[in-house]
């Protein structure tokens, strides 16, 4: 059976120890009805995780030592760039939850020329809090001990830019080519480009392509955009990366 296992914003030292958060507290002690003396896993995002056992614990505080330090093991071979056109409120948790767990090393989230969402000011700060949230905890239930970036969204041609990944995609059910024609079997990352709830415009696709974007078809099918990045990663990661 695998342990509890939590976020913490703190340095991982052998033999230290640190308060949990309140909110990791809450949930251990209440929930999951831990006590004292009970074992866990903590990872702070670095790529490493930590054997913890609980020392300490009364109504305001829960502390604990790192017992043991070790690299974490569900990082992937092949890393993936999701630029994603940004989608309304659940469609967008959908896709970095979904593609947080299937192993998405960052995330780019662009104004496109059909995007639905506007986000502006303080409201932007916000927002990408909340992802970074939605990410964390897909971290913490697919056993990642390094969290996935995610940028504060930007005009399309801003993102493409700011890229300095060579194999680039665009998901195009228009495309001839499928994944496997354009990426060398030698690949180790890539960046792929899913369009917002009302696709790629015309426009946007003369951006993604000056950019040196290529157009793969996952199939006969037009997929949703909360299903396209999320079909495509898997697809990858099934040819290039550590999916069985």
């Amino acid at each position: 059976m695998r342990l509890n296992r939590a976020f913490v914003d703190h340095a991982l030292v052998v033999g230290k120890s640190f308060d949990l958060p309140e909110t990791v507290a809450g949930h251990w002690l209440r929930v999951l009805r831990m006590r004292q003396g009970d074992t866990a896993v903590v990872f702070n995002g670095s790529g490493v995780e930590a054997d913890v056992a609980i020392r300490a614990l009364d109504k305001r505080h829960t502390t604990i030592e790192v017992m043991a330090i070790r690299e974490g093991i569900a990082e992937s071979p092949f890393q993936i760039t999701l630029l994603q056109g940004v989608a309304r409120g659940e469609k967008m948790d959908l896709i970095l939850q979904k593609s947080t767990e299937l192993g998405v090393h960052a995330f780019v989230p662009v104004f496109s020329d059909r995007s639905e969402v506007k986000l502006e000011g303080e409201r932007v700060v916000k927002r990408v809090q909340h992802w970074r949230g939605v990410i964390v905890a897909a971290c913490e239930q697919s056993w990642r001990s390094a969290i996935p970036a995610v940028s504060e969204p930007v005009p399309l041609r801003l993102a493409c830019d700011a890229l300095n990944t060579t194999h680039r995609l665009i998901l195009d059910p228009d495309a001839t080519h499928v994944v496997r024609d354009v990426l060398p079997a030698s690949a180790t990352d890539c960046v792929i480009a899913v369009g917002p709830e009302g696709g790629w415009s015309a426009n946007d696709m003369r951006v993604l392509t000056n950019a040196g974007f290529a157009g793969v078809r996952l199939g006969p099918r037009v997929l949703r955009t909360e299903t396209a990045g999320i079909a495509a990663i898997a697809a990858l990661q099934s040819h290039y990366g550590d999916l069985a």
